[in-house]
C-alpha cells in the first residue's frame, strides 16, 4: 500500500475509533489522523505477531481494516489513560 493509503486508512480508521469510544479527547483532527495512522501500524503488526497472518493484505480487504481499527482503539484508550492521568 502507498503512504498515501496509509494515511486514509488511518484517517478513516481514526474516525471510527473515536466513534467506538466517543468522549472529549486532549487532541484535535490531526491527532485523531496521527493515531488512526499508529493504530493501523499497530494493528498490523500484532496480527503478524499474535496470529501469524498478514494483516496488511491490501486496502479493500476486511482484516486490513479490522486490524487497523482494533490498533487505533487500543492506542486512543492508551493516549486517553496517559492524557488523564497528566491532567489529574
Amino acid at each position: 500500500m502507498s503512504i498515501i493509503g496509509w494515511i486514509v486508512l488511518g484517517l478513516l480508521a481514526g474516525i471510527i475509533a473515536k466513534a467506538l469510544m466517543p468522549g472529549r479527547d486532549p487532541g484535535g483532527f490531526i491527532l485523531t489522523i496521527l493515531i488512526g495512522i499508529s493504530g493501523a501500524l499497530l494493528g498490523g503488526w500484532l496480527g503478524k505477531v499474535i496470529f501469524d497472518v498478514d494483516s496488511i493484505d491490501g486496502f479493500f480487504e476486511l482484516s486490513t481494516w479490522i486490524a487497523a481499527i482494533v490498533g487505533s482503539l487500543i492506542l486512543l484508550g492508551l493516549y486517553r489513560l496517559v492524557a488523564s492521568r497528566r491532567h489529574s
